[in-house]
């Protein structure tokens, strides 16, 4: 039954975390590759795409996602591609949607809204960007995965559906515990769960400390989740995680201690609306 289906996308690389916060998170295009394989041999259906530079900086290089994608697809991983938007601050619009254009992953990141990010820089999506980057996606057949930092940000998606720039049924991924953004706390993702157009999906991740209480919300309200290295490097209190593979074997093993079933890349399509 597709109802009882739930979608683990796995984020394994992030812009932030660096080899010094965990040795173990990948970095470059073949390790990356290799890790979302692993992944998906585990059980993630989405592998949520970020890119570092030569110095492993976080960037937006376009070679960089080519690389990446093409170590993917020359294997017979069939997992939902989700390429960033946002992988560096302070780039022309042009440069944030190049590799969607060239590409044509199945998903990119829609961040609805602008905000302080980490209290020190600003994590810019102005509406001209917005508008563009929703345009772009339409032409492209890719679908916006709304990204929601605070409320705020839901009602800027719907107004952009009402204006045609993004179409229904929309899919939002609440992302809590951001610096600049709502906590991760259980009353917050509850509150934006009921902001959202019925005929909706969504997900919830938890940054840091918030993953286990968000994802275990998330699971009691029939969302989606994600897990991995973008969002927390430690598996355990103290205890720095192995891979991201552990992170995507612990959401198996709650979703099916809820008495729910893991999405395949194909029915997580079907769930989503998308065209393989």
């Amino acid at each position: 039954m597709i109802d009882n289906k739930v979608i683990i996308t796995v984020a394994p690389t992030g812009a932030w975390p660096s080899k010094q916060d965990n040795p173990n998170i990948p970095l470059q295009p073949k390790e990356i590759a290799e890790e979302v394989y692993a992944c998906w041999m585990a059980g993630a259906a989405v592998a949520h795409i970020h890119v570092r530079d030569d110095n492993n900086k976080s960037s937006m290089n376009f070679d960089k996602f080519v690389e990446t994608v093409e170590y993917i697809r020359a294997t017979d991983c069939d997992i939902i591609l989700n390429l960033t938007t946002s992988g560096q601050l302070g780039l022309k619009d042009e440069e944030r949607m190049k590799h969607l254009i060239a590409l044509k992953p199945e998903m990119a990141s829609y961040d609805c809204g602008s905000m302080n990010w980490m209290h020190n820089s600003v994590f810019e999506n102005s509406p001209r960007f917005l508008e563009k980057l929703g345009l772009v996606m339409q032409e492209n057949s890719i679908k916006p995965e709304i990204e929601i930092f605070d409320a705020g940000m839901v009602y800027n998606a719907l107004y952009y559906l009402k204006k045609g720039v993004l179409k229904a049924p929309l899919h939002f991924q609440f992302v809590l515990g951001a610096p600049g953004g709502m906590a991760a706390t259980v009353e917050n993702l509850v509150f934006l769960k009921s902001l959202i157009p019925e005929g909706s999906t969504w997900g919830a991740l938890g940054i840091g400390k918030g993953h286990l209480p968000i994802m275990f919300t998330t699971l009691a309200l029939g969302g989606h989740v994600r897990v991995g290295m973008e969002d927390n490097i430690y598996y355990a209190r103290g205890v720095l995680a192995k891979s991201n593979v552990e992170f995507v074997e612990r959401a198996r093993r709650l979703i099916l201690e809820a008495d729910k079933d893991i999405a395949t890349p194909d029915e997580a399509r079907i769930i989503l609306g998308l065209t393989k």
